[in-house]
């Protein structure tokens, strides 16, 4: 049998098919500027679900907040994943000067997640809140790290560049990602039930190689 190997005649040929598909059967859509669409045609490509040209929103200016902040190499980007620090390309984030953590399975904030009777994810999101530096949160998988930071950021003790919320599931994904949408932080939103830390590294990704090509 034949098929293609390389991987990048791969990536080529499937952002093809995702051109012709949107070609097909959404005529009349318009992406709103180039890097919008090579992050949702990114997004698509990864999850094969065209459903994210409609539901993938951005608030406040967000894609010139994330460029700034990759590019002034000083920030720290934080998950509520290792699914998702793991999908992100740590090779240019470290060229570009960037930080990245995950406090998931960190045992200081697991012992204080058990002690004040909150997630992991939340316990995470206070102890990222504590160090310095600009920060932005890629949440793909918990609705209650999203709720924690406007928390936060309504009490005036945190404040982000920039959230991307994109977590998947039934029990306040839609409505954390809905407050994200309303609130005044520059995010990237997918609205509903979709989403998923695959996502969330898809995102930052497109974000990346757009920067680092400017960069070059």
């Amino acid at each position: 049998m034949e098929y293609i190997k390389n991987p990048q005649k791969i990536e080529t040929e499937s952002f093809e098919i995702i051109q012709g598909i949107i070609d097909r059967d959404f005529p009349a859509y318009h992406f709103s500027s180039p890097k919008v669409e090579k992050i949702i045609k990114r997004v698509i490509h990864t999850s094969a679900d065209f459903d994210y040209l409609q539901n993938l929103t951005f608030t406040h200016d967000v894609v010139a907040a994330l460029e700034q902040f990759l590019l002034a190499g000083e920030g720290t980007i934080f998950t509520d994943t290792t699914m998702a620090i793991s999908g992100i390309n740590k090779r240019v984030l470290d060229r570009l000067g960037i930080g990245y953590k995950c406090y998931i399975a960190d045992p200081d904030v697991a012992k204080q997640a058990k002690a004040k009777g909150i997630t992991r994810s939340m316990a995470g999101i206070e102890y990222a809140a504590t160090l310095e530096g600009p920060k932005v949160f890629v949440i793909g998988n918990a609705p209650t790290a999203i709720f924690k930071i406007l928390e936060m950021v309504e009490a005036g003790a945190l404040q982000p560049t920039a959230v991307v919320g994109v977590p998947v599931g039934f029990v306040g994904a839609a409505e954390s990602k809905e407050a994200l949408y309303h609130s005044e932080l520059p995010a990237i939103v997918a609205r509903g039930r979709k989403g998923g830390s695959n996502v969330a590294a898809a995102i930052i990704n497109a974000l990346l190689y757009q920067v680092a090509e400017r960069d070059n």
